[in-house]
């Protein structure tokens, strides 16, 4: 993989150029203004050389010309490749079984702890990395809906536009202890708010499940307005940082956020499969025990006895063997954050949406494309959504020509922006092609 040098990279990003810019010619004179302005605009991007750092995606006709779906999944780094090769012909293909004694033991908190310091703003001894997001959204979700019933409070809060899973999980959790689920329907476009939340919460809340970032719209809720809210109502707040980590700032501690859950395989390049991140803040953990006891989570995990016993801290919330090989990639990018500062990321972000939201008004809404994200970058996650009555079919065409958004229903084309790795110039290849299908389709019919 990191046969091709950066000459060969530059070489296919150029071909890829040539084809948009040729065919940018014949289109109008926004298409090539917005072009030249995004060149413009990597030439001063403070990040741009931290593109260099992630394996080439493609080479010759099979370049990628824009690569928009980094929060779906987000593109390996080259130093994961060399970190793979070595963990293959050291740690497990030398050191074998001793590995487990020798560091990987270890790995869920150490990793963890790492993500916390870095990505979360957490302490040490609060997160850990294992399961998927699901499993890890279960057993956070389950151990603060047990210790609420306890004291008598019956209610899961949640939003009806969070991912399919986050409502699924607490619906089955609901069904499972008897708690009673109480829905937010927000705007779409909007998102959950503080006062929409205060409209909800009670003596009879027990957890308010929310994502930071909503999925669809990229609407960043209010974080710290949000948990104030639950902790004035007497809740717990867990918090779904899957579009937020390693994108926008987080910072656990500081707003005395109760539990957290996110995926690794977006901001933080994973990979596919790649585990999730779990955290419980300090005060919680001494209560809060998680329903899923594996070996790995007890005290003693090798004496192997008859009873469990949960460990101390964060290794309470492990369940079984973690996935040495897919957690490899999580620490190239935390390195690569702390290099250049979780700050300097964030304003990338904010500027390659307002790059977005400007190119939609300038050159696409006289062919009917709409922005249904937040146009407030302080409102704003890591990517934004247009829509056109065709986006289906539209995303299908990107897709055939190497341009890769991802589509989301009913007629949403999601553009997904890793600062670290995402260009202006991909993002204006993209714009420019949908405003030439649909000027073709236009002259055509």
């Amino acid at each position: 993989m990191s046969a091709a040098g950066p000459g060969a990279r530059r070489g296919a990003a150029s071909g890829a150029t040539d084809r948009v810019t040729d065919a940018s010619t014949h289109g109008s004179t926004g298409d090539e203004a917005l072009l030249a302005r995004a060149a413009s605009l990597d030439a001063a991007d403070p990040l741009a050389g931290c593109r260099d750092a992630f394996v080439p995606a493609g080479q010759g006709e099979h370049a990628v010309v824009a690569y928009l779906d980094g929060n779906s999944l987000g593109r390996p780094l080259r130093a994961t490749a060399d970190r793979l090769d070595t963990l293959v012909r050291h740690g497990w293909g030398t050191r074998l079984i001793r590995s487990w004694d020798e560091e990987w033991m270890a790995l869920p908190t150490r990793l963890g702890d790492r993500l916390g310091e870095v990505v979360l703003g957490a302490a040490p001894g609060q997160c850990v990395v294992g399961d998927s997001t699901t499993v890890l959204l279960y057993k956070l979700l389950r151990a603060g809906v047990a210790d609420a019933l306890e004291r008598g409070r019956t209610d899961i809060v949640l939003d009806t536009e969070n991912f399919p899973t986050d409502r699924y999980v607490a619906a089955g959790v609901a069904a499972e202890t008897g708690a009673t689920l109480r829905w937010i329907e927000p705007e779409p476009a909007r998102g959950v708010t503080p006062d929409d939340v205060a409209a909800v919460v009670g003596e009879r809340t027990g957890v308010v499940l929310l994502s930071q970032v909503a999925y669809k719209s990229a609407w960043l809720a209010d974080l710290p307005a949000i948990t104030r809210v639950v902790h004035d109502a007497g809740g717990l707040v867990l918090w779904d940082l899957c579009h937020s980590a390693g994108a926008v700032r987080v910072d656990l501690d500081a707003h005395e956020v109760d539990l957290a859950v996110g995926c690794s395989y977006k901001f933080l390049n994973g990979g596919p499969g790649a585990p999730a991140f779990a955290y419980v803040a300090r005060r919680h953990q001494g209560r809060l025990r998680q329903p899923i006891q594996g070996w790995m989570g007890h005290a003693e995990p090798f004496v192997m006895g008859p009873d469990y016993r949960a460990g101390e801290g964060m290794r309470g919330f492990i369940s079984g063997t973690p996935p040495v090989l897919g957690m490899v990639g999580i620490e190239d990018t935390v390195d690569l954050i702390e290099a250049v500062g979780l700050d300097a990321v964030r304003e990338k972000g904010r500027a390659l949406g307002a790059f977005v939201v400007e190119a939609v008004d300038d050159v696409l809404a006289d062919r009917g494309v709409r922005v249904v994200s937040p146009r407030e970058d302080e409102r704003r996650g890591n990517h934004v959504t247009i829509a056109h009555p065709r986006s289906r079919e539209l995303c299908a065409r990107l897709w055939g020509e190497h341009i890769v958004p991802d589509f989301r229903e009913p007629d949403g084309i999601r553009l997904g922006l890793a600062p670290l790795s995402t260009s202006y110039t991909e993002v204006a290849r993209a714009l420019v092609r949908i405003d030439q299908l649909l000027a073709q389709d236009s002259t055509a019919s």
